[in-house]
């Protein structure tokens, strides 16, 4: 994505149709670059999507907590280095 310096990414999942949120929000993942950020806000835990990302994407992003609840969660993503899974398949995850 390349975005600007200082320039924060930012999904409301709230004005998103649900069959379209996570295609959205994994579509903005793969487009940031080592040390660039998404902001997602929603209005529940965002735990699934956490359990996804450590299962299928264990240490590409950092997650960090803006808010809480109790009627609105803000998380912050950010893409860390990775020198790839070192396995043979050839992608860069």
């Amino acid at each position: 994505m390349n975005a600007k310096l200082g320039e924060v990414l930012s999904i409301d999942v709230r004005e998103i149709p649900g069959a379209q949120r996570h295609r959205r929000i994994f579509g903005t993942l793969e487009t940031l670059e080592p040390g660039e950020v998404l902001h997602i806000t929603v209005d529940h835990d965002p735990i699934p999507l956490r359990m996804h990302l450590d299962t299928n994407f264990a240490g590409l992003f950092g997650w960090e907590y803006l808010e809480h609840g109790p009627q609105l969660w803000k998380v912050e993503l950010k893409r860390l280095k990775h020198d790839g899974c070192g396995c043979s398949c050839g992608g860069n995850h």
